[in-house]
C-alpha cells in the first residue's frame, strides 16, 4: 500500500483514477492544481505523485521541477493526452519515473503501480545499503557531548590549518589515529595522502625502510627499489603511531628529517627532499622517557610543537552510550546481520565498566556480542565475562549491605541458612520471632557473604548455582558493586 497524490484539473480523471487506486488498496488524495499539490506535500509526504502535464497555472513539468527541488523523495509520473517522444524524453530527463498516456485502463494503472512498488523497494534498499556503507566506512569525524573533548576538537581544528608538527598523547585505544585524520582532513593538505606508520610493529631495519625507502640490494631481501612513506605522502601527512617505540638510531634520522625535511633512502647516497606534515602519537610519557635516557630530548621538542591529549573513554562517559550503539550496529552489518539493540541491562553494564582498553576494547566486545547474539537484542550473556566481573554499579557496596544486615539479623541468618552450625538458644529464638526476614533479605545476605568469600564473580556464580548474567542482575537489584 502506498500514499498517492493525484494532480489533474479534470474532475472526471481525478475521480476515476482515485477510485481505481483505492480499489487497489492505496491511500489517495487528489487536487486540481500544482499549487495545491505543493501545499499537500508540505503537510504529508506521498510516495508517488501522478500529475497531468497541461493544467491552468503551474504545469505538470513545472510541478515536477518543484518536486525534484523540494521533495526529492517523491516519485513522479506525468500524465497527458498529448503524447510525443520528445515530451516523454524531456520528462524522464527532468526526473519523472514514467510518462502515462490518457486514456488508460485499470490494468495499465495496476501494472504501473507494480513497477512503482518495485522501484520504491530498490530505492529503500539502496538507501539502506548507503547507510551501511557510511556506517562501515569509519569516517574521520569525532562527535562528543563532553566539554573537554569538544575543547580538544576545537584546538585540533585550529591547528589543522597550520603546518606545525603535532604530538597526540593518550592511552591505547582512545582513537589517536582518528584524531590525526581529523587534523589532516581539516588542513590545506586534505587532498594529499594520509600515510600511517605503526612504529611498534616493525623491526628497526624494516621501519627505516618503511619511512625512508630503500634501493635494490641495500639489504637481504631488497630485490627492487622501494619508496618510503615520507616520499609517497609528499604534499600530505605522515602519521607516526607509537613514536615512543623507535630506536635511538632512527630517532637521530627522524630528527634530521624534521629539521631539514630531507633524507637518504637505505643504501643510497642521493638526498631526497619532500614536503610532508608529521603527526606523531604515543601512549608513553615521553618526558619521563627523556629523563630516563630512552628518548632524545631534542626530538621530543621537535615533535611536541603542539600537543593534543586524547581523553580516555572513562573521561568521556557522556559519549559511551551513543558510541556503543554505533559500534554495535557497525559490528552487526560487518557480519552480514541486521542490527539489534542492546538490552537495558547490557547497556547499563557497558556504562559502568571502566574500559581500560578504551574504544578498541569496546569495539572488540561489541563485535563479539554481535556474533554471539541469538535473540532480538544483545543481552548480558553476549558480553565478555571480564566485563560482567569488573563492572561497578552505582549504590552501596555489598560489603556495606552485608555489614548492616548482619548487625541487625546475623543470628537469624545463621539459624535459617545454616541451622546445623549453631544450636537455637532461647535468645536466638526470641531474635527470630522479633526480626522475621523476607526471602529477598535472605538472598541478599547470602549473596553478599558468598561474594565476600570468593575472588571472582565467576566463582561466586558457580557456588550460588546461577550464571553470571543472573548474578549481575541480582547485584544490581540489591545495590551491590
Amino acid at each position: 500500500m502506498a500514499k498517492v497524490l493525484i494532480v489533474d484539473d479534470e474532475p472526471s480523471i481525478r475521480l476515476n483514477l482515485e477510485a481505481v487506486l483505492r480499489d487497489f488498496g492505496h491511500q489517495v488524495e487528489a487536487v486540481d492544481s500544482g499549487e495545491k499539490a505543493i501545499a499537500v506535500m508540505r503537510r504529508v509526504s506521498p510516495d508517488f505523485l501522478l500529475s497531468d502535464v497541461r493544467m491552468e497555472g503551474m504545469s505538470g513539468v513545472d510541478l515536477l521541477g518543484k518536486v525534484r527541488e523540494y521533495f526529492p523523495q517523491v516519485t513522479v509520473v506525468l500524465m497527458t493526452a498529448y503524447a510525443s517522444v520528445d515530451a516523454a524524453v524531456s520528462a524522464m530527463r527532468m526526473g519523472a519515473y514514467d510518462y502515462l498516456v490518457k486514456p488508460f485502463t485499470p490494468d495499465q494503472i495496476d501494472h504501473l503501480f507494480r513497477r512503482l512498488e518495485e522501484y520504491r523497494k530498490l530505492k529503500d534498499e539502496n538507501l539502506r545499503l548507503k547507510d551501511q556503507v557510511d556506517l562501515l566506512s569509519d569516517p574521520s569525524t569525532i562527535t562528543s557531548e563532553n566539554p573537554k573533548m569538544n575543547k580538544l576538537l576545537e584546538t585540533a581544528r585550529k591547528v589543522a590549518i597550520t603546518d606545525s608538527t603535532i604530538l597526540i598523547t593518550g592511552e591505547s585505544g582512545t582513537g589517536k589515529t582518528l584524531l590525526a585524520k581529523v587534523v589532516h582532513d581539516g588542513s590545506p593538505r586534505a587532498k594529499g595522502p594520509f600515510a600511517v606508520v605503526n612504529c611498534a610493529t616493525l623491526s628497526e631495519n624494516l621501519l627505516e625502510s618503511e619511512l625512508f625507502g630503500h634501493v635494490r640490494g641495500s639489504f637481504t631481501g631488497a630485490v627492487k627499489d622501494k619508496l618510503g612513506r615520507l616520499q609517497v605522502a609528499d604534499s600530505g601527512t605522515v602519521f607516526l603511531d607509537e613514536i615512543g617505540e623507535i630506536s635511538p638510531t632512527l630517532q637521530t634520522k627522524l630528527l634530521r628529517f624534521l629539521q631539514d625535511r630531507e633524507f637518504e633512502k637505505v643504501g643510497d647516497t642521493k638526498t631526497v627532499k619532500v614536503d610532508v606534515r608529521i603527526i606523531a602519537a604515543t601512549n608513553k610519557d615521553l618526558e619521563r622517557e627523556v629523563r630516563e635516557g630512552r628518548f632524545r630530548e631534542d626530538l621530543y621538542f621537535r615533535l611536541n610543537v603542539i600537543e593534543l591529549s586524547m581523553l580516555s573513554l572513562r573521561q568521556r562517559k557522556e559519549d559511551l552510550g551513543v558510541l556503543a550503539d554505533q559500534l554495535l550496529s557497525r559490528a552487526f552489518l560487518a557480519s552480514g546481520r541486521p542490527p539489534r539493540p542492546l538490552s537495558a541491562e547490557a547497556k547499563e553494564l557497558i556504562m559502568h565498566y571502566p574500559w581500560p582498553g578504551n574504544i578498541r576494547e569496546l569495539k572488540n566486545a561489541l563485535e563479539r556480542a554481535a556474533i554471539l547474539c541469538s535473540g532480538d537484542q544483545v543481552n548480558l550473556e553476549d558480553l565478555p565475562d571480564r566485563i560482567l566481573e569488573r563492572a561497578s554499579l552505582p549504590g552501596t557496596s555489598f560489603l556495606t549491605i552485608s555489614d548492616q544486615l548482619g548487625e541487625r539479623m546475623g543470628s537469624v541468618y545463621q539459624d535459617r541458612v545454616h541451622p546445623s552450625s549453631a544450636s537455637v538458644s532461647t535468645s536466638s529464638t526470641s531474635e527470630v520471632s522479633s526480626g522475621l526476614m523476607s526471602l529477598d533479605d535472605l538472598e541478599r545476605i547470602h549473596i553478599a557473604r558468598v561474594l565476600q568469600e570468593t575472588r571472582t564473580l565467576e566463582e561466586a556464580a558457580a557456588i550460588l548455582g546461577i550464571n553470571l548474567s543472573t548474578l549481575w542482575r541480582k547485584r544490581r537489584r540489591y545495590g551491590m558493586e
